[in-house]
C-alpha cells in the first residue's frame, strides 16, 4: 500500500508540475512566460524532487513504461508491476483535473489544453505518425538505459535522482516540438482523458504514447535482464 500511494503521489507530482508549467506557465507573456527549456526543467527537475522523496519507498518510478521495463529486467514483481500503474494513471488523471480546475479561473479563458501529446497537422512541429512512434521509441528506449543503468549493481544510487532528472531534460528538449513528449502512458492518459470534452483529438491518438514507450522500455529492460547485454550483474 505504501508503495501504491508513493507512486501515485509522485505521478501526480510529475504531471501537474511538467504539464502545469506547459500549459500555466506557457501562456505566460513576459516574466511569466517560459519557452521549451522551462516546460523541459519543469518535467525534470519533478523527478528529481519525487527520486529523493519517495524514491526510498517504491524506487520512484511513477510511470508505467519505467515501471514495465523494471519488469522485463527482473527487477520487480507482475503484482506490484500491477498495483504500481493502476496508482500512476490514477496520479495522472487526478493532476489533469486539478490543473483543469485551476486553468478554468482564467478570466481572459482557456483552450482547454492541458498539455496534450499528439502529432500530426496542427500539433507544433507538425510531425507525422512515423516519426512520433520512432521518437518515443527510441526516447523510452534511453530513458530506461539510464534508469535501469543507475539504479543497478555497482552504480552510485545517492546520483541516481540526479542523472534520471537531467535525462528526462535532454528528452524533452528533442521532443517537444515532435509530441509534445511523452515517454510515458499515464502522462498523456491523464490529460487526454480530463481534456477530452474540449478537444477528443489526443484521445484518440493517446495509443502511440502507450505502445510505444512500452516498446522502448521492454528493449531496454530485456537488455539488462540478468545475463543480457547490459546487465552488470555478470
Amino acid at each position: 500500500m505504501k508503495k501504491s500511494v508513493a507512486e501515485f503521489i509522485g505521478t501526480f507530482a510529475l504531471v501537474f508540475f511538467g504539464c502545469g508549467t506547459a500549459v500555466v506557465a506557457g501562456m505566460g507573456t513576459g516574466p511569466t512566460a517560459v519557452n521549451v527549456l522551462g516546460i523541459a526543467m519543469a518535467f525534470g527537475l519533478a523527478i528529481v524532487a519525487m527520486a529523493y522523496g519517495i524514491g526510498p519507498i517504491s524506487g520512484c518510478h511513477v510511470n508505467p513504461a519505467v515501471s514495465f521495463g523494471v519488469l522485463m529486467a527482473g527487477r520487480m514483481s507482475t503484482s506490484d508491476f500491477i498495483s504500481y500503474v493502476i496508482a500512476q494513471v490514477l496520479g495522472a488523471l487526478l493532476a489533469a483535473a486539478v490543473l483543469y480546475l485551476i486553468l478554468s479561473g482564467k478570466a481572459a479563458g482557456w483552450t482547454g489544453g492541458l498539455g496534450q501529446n499528439g502529432w500530426g497537422p496542427g500539433y507544433l512541429g507538425e510531425y507525422n505518425l512515423l516519426s512520433a512512434f520512432v521518437f518515443e521509441v527510441v526516447a523510452t528506449f534511453l530513458f530506461l538505459v539510464c534508469i535501469l543503468g543507475v539504479t543497478g549493481k555497482g552504480a552510485p544510487s545517492q546520483f541516481a535522482g540526479l542523472a534520471i532528472g537531467l535525462t528526462l531534460v535532454a528528452i524533452h528538449l528533442v521532443g517537444i516540438n515532435i509530441t509534445g513528449t511523452s515517454v510515458h502512458p499515464a502522462r498523456s492518459l491523464g490529460p487526454a482523458i480530463v481534456g477530452a470534452a474540449a478537444n477528443a483529438k489526443p484521445l484518440a491518438q493517446v495509443w502511440l504514447f502507450i505502445v510505444a514507450p512500452l516498446i522502448g522500455a521492454g528493449i531496454a529492460g530485456l537488455l539488462f535482464k540478468h545475463g543480457g547485454i547490459l546487465s552488470a550483474e555478470d
